[in-house]
């Protein structure tokens, strides 16, 4: 197995999971924690704006994945499997993925908080 087919395999698995997730986190069935991670997990998979932006060599994509890895596994874990298999064969029967205005705003809105943070410090420095 070349390492090429293995790398185009778990990215389509990652995103199926992601897709999963979403719909896992809107179905009154799945317990509220895994809707909650696996909420957040998938506005962050699906949103455009990233913690380590992915032009950053090597490190913008190893912490999607590790963010998508790990949110995905935890939130798995939760959901019984019955209810997971329903949902991923959901996923894999989807033509269109979805788009998450509200995961954007939160990204954007976590990037503000940073951002607003970073700027007090430097300004209390300053005027230390």
């Amino acid at each position: 197995m070349a390492v090429g087919d293995w790398a185009k395999r778990t990215s389509h698995r990652l995103r199926r999971d992601a897709h999963m997730l979403w719909i896992a986190a809107r179905d009154p069935r799945t317990p509220f924690i895994a809707k909650v991670i696996g909420g957040i997990v998938s506005a962050y998979v699906l949103s455009p704006i990233d913690l380590v932006p992915d032009f950053v060599p090597i490190l913008g994509v190893i912490d999607d994945l590790l963010i998508m890895w790990f949110g995905i596994t935890v939130a798995v874990r939760i959901v019984p499997r019955p209810l997971m298999a329903e949902h991923r064969a959901a996923a894999d029967a989807a033509v269109e993925r979805p788009i998450s205005r509200l995961g954007a705003i939160m990204i954007i809105g976590l990037w503000a908080i940073i951002a607003t943070f970073i700027a007090l410090q430097i300004w209390a420095l300053r005027y230390w």
